[in-house]
């Protein structure tokens, strides 16, 4: 199977908040995750927060799991 570590879009219009999951990359963005590692809040005052389970996501990348290029952005601005 294909996996691939995205972001999964929450909240309402205008003010999203985001899951980061582990999912098949073959289903659609709001489709069903295999795993849970963390959120992003861009929306939170007074700065955006970023929360990542840091062994979760060092498991799945010792599997050979992809990363979106907007979740490496985000592991990259944690410096993990």
């Amino acid at each position: 199977m294909a996996t691939v570590i995205r972001l999964k879009r929450g909240g309402r219009t205008h003010d999203p908040y985001y899951r980061i999951v582990v999912m098949d990359s073959r289903e659609r963005r709001q489709g069903k995750e295999i795993d849970i590692i963390g959120y992003y809040q861009p929306k939170a005052r007074p700065e955006p927060i970023t929360k990542i389970d840091k062994e979760k996501l060092k498991q799945w990348l010792e599997k050979g799991v992809r990363t979106s290029d907007t979740v490496r952005s985000l592991i990259k601005k944690m410096d993990i």
